[in-house]
């Protein structure tokens, strides 16, 4: 047993459209048996409980696809099924991820009494035009409505924006991020937009269909956005995610300090300490194919594999230093079961150090500047 959190994810596979960046398991279907998916997915749930038996979970998260697609009652059974086959710690974060074309204000108050305490909405910009640049399916004035629902009926909610568009000023982008503060909770994530292999935009982008900030652009608007955020009281305590003390997604901050997570749905990854050591578990990626395995098996995992502990080392420097607290060397030993100075190269992290990238006292972390090449630092340290 460690002392660390341990989190469920679900995924929820569908869409009502595929968004041209989103390189995501999501899928467009015409139709679904929601009673089947509700059905595969306990059984998934029971198939993980059976190993893992004796854990507080302490964060659940929907993710998708749209899992506000899902209907309440089917949350509902979900968190039922998860309280019951583990034990569910008190005050746990249930998070749901929603688009604001896919919700309303009744749908929200369905998911709320059926056990979601904190929602994540995919608003991605304030702007008509941005909006439709980004392929999505509402505008600015349902994003700020989906807002205004998800603050009467959650205490805890956060929204995402996407910036460094094409044609983005640094005073364009404030104007819209002052707005965003103004509608804001606890918490906010800000991706700059990235362009993925595989997706409608990376064919685009390769006509010339469009360009992206460059890097000097890119810099500074990152380099605004702290600076804003940390000034309203929002600083960063990762890369793209910001929040008031207190605030931050406990259930991210489960990956980013490489703690335990079951992973059930589509696609889904997940990490578990196993018989002393690390294992990467892996879903099938098809949703069609999910289900099928479910009905012939009982569970629906691709891959099991053991993380041999250098491995497990570098995911776990990899997603630690993305955070603000950066890696407490106690916690690295106990999940790795490396020591943190077996993991990293000494006269590196000198020249890392005194270069200005990375600090280390009672913990490792990455500056504000480490964090902006944070894979060249990685890739440097690595022993």
């Amino acid at each position: 047993m460690t002392r660390d959190g341990f989190a469920v994810y679900v995924h929820w596979p569908f869409c009502l459209s595929k968004c041209p960046y989103c390189d995501f398991n999501s899928h467009v279907r015409e139709s679904r048996d929601e009673a089947g998916w509700r059905d595969a997915l306990l059984a998934e749930l029971d198939h993980y409980a059976a190993l893992t038996p004796g854990r507080t979970v302490t964060s659940i998260f929907f993710g998708g696809g749209t899992p506000s697609l899902m209907a309440p009652a089917t949350t509902h059974s979900v968190i039922e099924r998860i309280a019951a086959r583990w034990s569910l710690a008190d005050g746990a974060e249930i998070t749901l991820e929603a688009n604001p074309n896919s919700v309303e204000a009744a749908r929200f108050a369905g998911f709320r009494a059926a056990g979601i305490n904190r929602v994540s909405i995919g608003v991605q910009a304030l702007d008509d035009d941005a909006l439709r640049f980004l392929g999505r399916g509402h505008n600015a004035g349902e994003a700020r409505a989906a807002i205004a629902a998800a603050q009467k009926s959650f205490e805890r909610y956060s929204f995402d924006l996407i910036y460094a568009r094409p044609g983005q000023t640094v005073a364009g982008w404030m104007a819209e991020l002052d707005e965003a503060l103004s509608l804001a909770g606890d918490h906010l994530s800000l991706y700059q937009l990235t362009i993925e292999p595989g997706t409608a935009f990376h064919a685009a982008q390769a006509r010339g269909d469009f360009v992206l900030p460059d890097d000097e652009l890119g810099a500074a608007l990152y380099q605004a956005t702290q600076d804003r955020l940390e000034g309203a009281g929002m600083p960063a305590y990762e890369i793209s995610n910001h929040a008031r003390p207190g605030a931050e997604s406990r259930h991210n901050l489960v990956y980013w300090r490489y703690e335990d997570y079951v992973g059930v749905g589509p696609g889904a990854h997940g990490r578990l300490t196993l018989d002393g050591g690390k294992r990467a578990t892996r879903q099938e990626r098809a949703p069609e194919t999910w289900l099928t395995r479910i009905a012939e098996r009982g569970h629906a995992t691709a891959e099991t594999r053991m993380v041999p502990a250098r491995d497990a080392a570098d995911e776990a420097l990899l997603m630690g230093l993305r955070l603000s607290e950066g890696i407490d060397p106690a916690r690295f030993e106990r999940q790795t079961g490396l020591a943190l100075d077996q993991a990293i190269d000494a006269a590196r992290l000198e020249r890392l150090t005194q270069a200005g990238y990375v600090v280390r006292d009672t913990r490792l972390r990455a500056t504000a500047a480490g964090r902006r090449v944070l894979n060249s630092v990685i890739a440097e340290l690595a022993a």
